[in-house]
């Protein structure tokens, strides 16, 4: 069971923001804050794990109380959820571990999708001693790339690589090596390595044809694009 606190000085907002924790498993609503001097007090009395925490307070702005929460309780986790749209607020948020920024108005599916990666990423971290690929991925939102770049062959760049696959997935009449090396910026000698590399793994086809004087080039296709022509 996660304990949850709501900080917001607005008691109609932490009505609705009440009501939808209790549409939710796993959460369970120990005490609502009309203000900082509140929110410090509730944390101090109750064993909290998830602060629910306005940017604009009677008394203090959310994110002046930041350093204080994080001084006072470390592992006390945070979401902001706020009408403030300036970078500032977001850039304190993210030097003191926020873990999201939801702005308002919040509808209960934003809600809902907030506090549900939140619970799914503490549950992933309590549930193991050792970090693996989907605990990052759930941790940082990144995700990890099937085939690792140590095995890529010398002379292929993951991030390269990537772009000219965006690219076949954009060219859906095909391109060739001389206008994908234009468009990702690079030669028409590396663009053609890359896409080559990408025919020898059978993820793209390529056809000869004529161009208007008449040489002969090779236009490549992602594979599924390939077998539709």
């Amino acid at each position: 069971m996660c304990h949850v606190i709501i900080a917001e000085d607005d008691f109609r907002v932490a009505q609705i923001h009440e009501e939808f924790l209790a549409k939710m498993q796993n959460l369970k609503l120990v005490g609502k804050a009309g203000n900082a001097k509140e929110t410090l007090q509730l944390l101090k009395t109750h064993a909290v794990d998830l602060l629910l925490l306005d940017v604009y307070m009677p008394d203090q702005l959310g994110t002046e109380l930041l350093p204080q929460i994080r001084q006072l309780h470390p592992r006390v986790d945070i979401i902001l959820i706020t009408a403030a749209t300036d970078k500032a607020f977001l850039e304190g948020a993210l030097a003191y571990g926020v873990q999201d920024y939801l702005i308002k108005p919040v509808t209960i599916e934003q809600f809902k999708d907030s506090l549900s990666r939140y619970l799914k990423k503490r549950e992933m971290l309590q549930s193991t001693s050792e970090v693996n690929k989907e605990i990052l991925e759930q941790v940082f939102g990144i995700h990890q790339p099937e085939q690792s770049v140590a095995l890529l062959p010398t002379g292929i760049d993951f991030r390269t690589l990537e772009k000219i696959k965006k690219l076949l997935e954009q060219e859906h009449d095909g391109i060739t090596s001389e206008k994908a090396g234009e468009k990702i910026g690079a030669s028409r000698t590396t663009a053609r390595r890359y896409l080559e590399y990408l025919v020898g793994t059978d993820e793209v086809k390529v056809e000869q044809v004529y161009g208007i004087v008449g040489r002969p080039e090779r236009r490549y296709y992602l594979d599924d694009q390939s077998d539709s022509k």
